[in-house]
């Protein structure tokens, strides 16, 4: 049974919301939000960190797992954002597929 409190996720896509309709110079949220190649930018750093956690998990690096893991789910998080997806959209897709 898992016992994670999975808010933190909460928190990270409202701030990443946050900056997205409140940009902050010098944030990292806004410079993938704003970049010059656009959603490019943001799916090359999913696919980065995707590949960075298939390889983790190849060598059975179980701190690299994590390390990795939260980087994809950070950059999966503002690649939803961009796209006005919200989490709750993810959550009752998931239920849907549950049953």
């Amino acid at each position: 049974m898992s016992d994670a409190d999975l808010s933190i996720l909460n928190e990270i896509y409202d701030i990443i919301l946050d900056r997205k309709n409140n940009p902050i110079e010098g944030s990292y949220v806004c410079s993938l939000l704003n970049h010059r190649k656009g959603m490019d930018k943001i799916l090359e750093k999913v696919g980065e960190e995707a590949i960075e956690v298939i390889l983790a998990a190849k060598n059975r690096d179980r701190e690299e797992i994590i390390y990795e893991s939260s980087d994809l789910l950070f950059h999966l998080l503002v690649m939803l954002a961009a796209n006005d997806v919200k989490l709750k959209d993810i959550v009752s897709e998931l239920e849907k597929r549950r049953g």
